[in-house]
């Protein structure tokens, strides 16, 4: 049996990536505050915000891992938020940290010893994993650690034939990015790519879907943003 278990599988590319897998008969677990709308995906609820939150499913998620021959591991969630270097304060800055680096590490370190041949751990990045832009200090930081984390696993899992790769996207219509973004200026953003559009969560679910079926791209930061425009 596979497996596939996603953080935030709720909405936006999360939610694509759950209808893309459960169409290619995978077993799939969105751990979140929400179910996800997808008929057939297990809805483990957790606060990944909680330094505790894997002690609280630990008795619901682990045997449905250990009976699996394959588990794939979707990084998806993500904190977001306006914020700057020079005056943010330390505790919201480790709650990001608790979300976007933490968390991941935590079920990595869980869910690892458990995982067979042809499983995978996927992190979804950003375009802002590997660049910065003036006032989203947390993310940015903790986008660059996760590509950090990443390179670093692959090195650890030499020899276990489990893959891992961080998509990062570029400006996607999603929830996230039209609570930053009003309305009015979301063609302005869209107009950073060289297509003139948003990224559509389908397109990156499909990215995500493509990596983790390729065990060639192992340790590999892929960027799926239609061309992002230099400013």
């Amino acid at each position: 049996m596979k497996l596939a278990i996603i953080t935030g599988a709720s909405s936006g590319i999360g939610l694509a990536l759950a209808r893309r897998l459960i169409a290619s008969e995978y077993q799939v677990a969105t751990l979140s505050r929400r179910p996800s709308p997808v008929s057939g995906v297990k809805h483990v609820r957790t606060d990944l915000a909680s330094r505790g939150f894997f002690d609280t499913i630990v008795d619901e998620l682990m045997p449905i891992v250990q009976k699996s021959t394959e588990v794939t591991l979707v990084h998806n969630a993500s904190r977001y938020l306006n914020d700057d270097s020079t005056n943010m304060d330390d505790d919201a800055l480790r709650d990001v940290i608790q979300v976007n680096v933490l968390a991941p590490h935590t079920l990595n370190r869980n869910i690892l010893p458990h995982m067979g041949p042809g499983s995978s751990v996927i992190y979804v990045g950003s375009t802002l994993s590997e660049k910065a832009v003036k006032g989203c200090f947390s993310y940015v930081t903790t986008k660059h650690a996760q590509i950090g984390m990443m390179r670093a696993l692959c090195q650890d899992l030499v020899s276990r034939q489990i893959h891992t790769a961080c998509i990062c996207p570029g400006f996607t219509d999603t929830e996230m990015l039209r609570s930053h973004v009003p309305d009015e200026n979301l063609q302005q953003v869209a107009e950073l790519s060289t297509f003139g559009r948003l990224i559509q969560p389908d397109e990156i679910a499909d990215t995500i879907q493509w990596a983790i079926n390729s065990p060639v791209v192992n340790g590999s930061v892929l960027h799926a943003n239609l061309g992002q425009i230099e400013t």
